[in-house]
């Protein structure tokens, strides 16, 4: 999807399509965590600590299960 910035007073703003939001599940009241890396513009929405808890978990239990998968690949 291309966009393009729209003017807003002194500033750009970027318009979200109601299907992507809809995707993401971004409304109006989300608060979204703006980073880069100079070259790219990452837009997260900020996620409940229980969420994030969940995930890191996930990661955990992967990295146990297959580290040594990770060993060979990174050989």
């Amino acid at each position: 999807m291309v966009k393009h910035l729209t003017k807003t007073g002194n500033s750009l703003a970027l318009v979200l399509d109601r299907p992507l939001l809809e995707a993401t599940r971004i409304d109006a009241d989300t608060a979204l965590e703006i980073s880069t890396d100079g070259d790219v513009i990452v837009i997260t929405p900020v996620r409940g600590e229980e969420r994030t808890e969940k995930f890191r978990a996930g990661v955990q239990a992967i990295n146990a299960r297959y580290a040594g998968v990770f060993q060979k690949l990174a050989e």
